[in-house]
Parts: structure tokens; C-alpha cells; sequence
């Protein structure tokens, strides 16, 4: 999706993949520098790496440890944390949602489970609610918004506007035949609440039609996976997204899997 960016925006850049094993993370963002790149995506395991590793760090990215996005100004590197905004932004495009205000339940306590519950609360919910099965792990994700974020559980889904699903549980992570499993009740679900998946494979997993179903709007990982790519296009390159070009590309590839 971003050679189709770069496509549109007729530049003559090039994205790709480039496998580091772990433990040499820290180098692997050196070489930025070294080569004169523009910037790296980072993935798992290499985030926390990334952020002991560049020079300067986004607010978002300091708070999680983590970074996701790296990009360069001359000589200095700078880490960013892209996916709790490019939920947000997902949420705005696909599902008209602002989190101002409302309650929010947030299913995990991994990376992206944490950078969604930071960014809620910075953009204003009123409560986010981090259920987990390990207990401990939830609080550590809860403690990033002290004032905002408490540790709960899945059967409060019916008395929040938003329900995130951050874990693996219904995608696609475990291969064709794995059970599509669900992280709420359905029943609890109703009209006026919005339901995100963070996973982006299958595209509609079994909680997003159990949502539908029952009248609330369910918006799957696509957007999230989009708009956090957007961002650090934006970051690189200083250029607008085309949004829309990239999402193309996305979908086009997700589909091609299902062939």
C-alpha cells in the first residue's frame, strides 16, 4: 500500500521488507542513518528496540516504549508511535466515531491494546476500561492514563460506546480452520455502540457480524492498518495521504489471500 502511495504521489521512493532478527533491532535502525534512508517501519519483536535506538522520541512514543515509525531529519532520528492515532482515524472514516466523551472498553494489554488506550484518553474519553486475562498486564496498560483507565472486564461491553478488540482471538493468526473465537458477549451488544477489530484478516470476523446483527456499527482492522501507514507516509515524505489509493492496495492484497 505504500508503493501505491508513492505511486499516486509520483515520487520515486521504494517500501520494502526487510528481515531483522531479533535482537539486532537497535543496529538495524543505525543503518538509517548509516544509508541515508528516510525512515523504517518497525514490527514486532523490534519496537522497544527502535526506542532505545533512535535519538528522539513522539510523547506517544516515550509513553509506550515502543516505536513503529522511524524517520529521519539530517543526521537526527526520530521514533514515532503511529497505531493508537491511526485508530482514531480509522474509527472517524468508517464508522463517523469520536472518542470525546464516551466509554470505551479495550479487550488485551499487548502493544497495540496499550497504544489504543493511550490514545483515547488523550483524545478525551471519559473512561477506558482495559479487560485482559492476565490481571497484571491489564494494569500495566491502564497505568499509561491513570486518570482516565481502569482495569475491568469483557461483560462490561454493554454499558460502553466503544468496544476495541486488540487480541488475536477471531483473526485470521492461527490459519484457515481456527476457531472464530469471540472476546465479548454478543448479547450485551446493542444500537449506538461501535465495535473495532484491530486485526485486519479475515476482513469480517464472526464478533463483527454477531455486532451487526444487533444493531451496532462494526468496523474491522483495514482502517487502523491504512491509517497508520498514512501517518508515517506523512512523516517521511511530508506529503497528503492518498488514503484512498492505499486502502485500494490493501484490500486488493488482503483478498488475493482468500483466493
Amino acid at each position: 500500500m505504500l508503493n501505491a502511495a508513492f505511486a499516486e504521489l509520483g515520487l520515486d521512493w521504494v517500501y520494502v521488507a526487510l528481515e531483522v532478527g531479533e535482537g539486532r533491532g537497535g543496529p538495524a535502525v543505525e543503518a538509517v542513518r548509516t544509508l541515508a534512508l528516510e525512515g523504517l517501519s518497525v514490527t514486532m519483536p523490534h519496537k522497544a528496540a527502535a526506542a532505545a535506538a533512535v535519538d528522539q522520541l513522539s510523547p506517544e512514543a516515550r509513553a509506550l516504549g515502543a516505536v513503529n515509525v522511524v524517520s529521519r531529519r539530517g543526521e537526527v532520528l526520530h521514533g514515532h508511535n503511529t497505531d493508537g492515532p491511526g485508530l482514531l482515524d480509522a474509527l472517524a472514516e468508517d464508522a463517523g466515531f469520536a472518542p470525546e466523551g464516551c466509554r470505551a472498553l479495550v479487550v488485551g494489554a499487548g502493544g497495540a491494546a496499550r497504544a489504543v488506550v493511550l490514545a483515547l484518553a488523550a483524545a478525551g474519553a471519559r473512561e477506558v476500561v482495559v479487560a485482559n486475562r492476565t490481571p497484571d498486564r491489564a494494569a500495566a496498560a491502564a497505568a499509561l492514563a491513570p486518570a482516565v483507565a481502569r482495569v475491568g472486564s469483557a461483560e462490561e461491553a454493554g454499558a460502553v460506546e466503544l468496544v476495541v478488540n486488540a487480541t488475536p482471538v477471531g483473526s485470521a493468526l492461527g490459519g484457515r480452520g481456527s476457531e472464530p473465537g469471540l472476546v465479548v458477549d454478543p448479547g450485551r451488544l446493542g444500537p449506538g455502540q461501535v465495535v473495532a477489530e484491530l486485526a485486519y484478516h479475515p476482513p469480517v470476523t464472526r464478533l463483527m457480524v454477531e455486532a451487526r446483527a444487533r444493531g451496532a456499527t462494526a468496523v474491522g482492522g483495514v482502517g487502523m492498518l491504512v491509517h497508520q501507514a498514512a501517518r508515517a507516509l506523512a512523516l517521511w515524505t511530508g506529503e497528503e495521504p492518498p488514503v484512498a489509493a492505499m486502502r485500494a492496495a490493501a484490500e486488493a492484497v488482503l483478498a488475493a489471500r482468500d483466493r
